[in-house]
């Protein structure tokens, strides 16, 4: 294969302030920082990571592209990444699916899926 994932470029006002919540949710650090561009990752050597990048208009419409996150324990985790900044969102998921849909600081759209040992029931 001659393609690999290096990063996931999100478009942000707050770039300092995106950075800091994706660290926190994802337990990342920042790796690179500039006015232009803040780059996140689990590591120096550790890809994809994540780019914030400055852009003048605010986000519109639900996002064509989202991140799906697998935890441990979903309740505790979709608590704690409310208590960071993040909100419920209503995207037409309806109430039976088995992921919740959230959204960043700046009304990017995330799920946090069930557990990962019960992926396969």
């Amino acid at each position: 294969m001659t393609l690999s994932l290096y990063q996931i470029a999100v478009d942000a006002h707050d770039l300092p302030g995106m950075a800091r919540f994706w660290c926190q949710v994802l337990d990342w650090k920042v790796l690179f920082e500039h006015p232009e561009e803040i780059v996140i990752g689990a590591g120096d050597q550790a890809w994809p990571g994540m780019v914030f990048l400055p852009v003048p208009e605010g986000k519109s419409g639900k996002n064509r592209l989202h991140l799906d996150l697998s935890p441990d324990d979903q309740a505790a985790e979709v608590e704690r990444v409310i208590a960071l900044g993040a909100r419920r969102v209503d995207v037409g998921q309806g109430d039976d699916v088995t992921w919740v849909v959230l959204a960043d600081p700046e009304g990017n759209e995330f799920c946090i899926l069930r557990p990962k040992t019960s992926l396969s029931a």
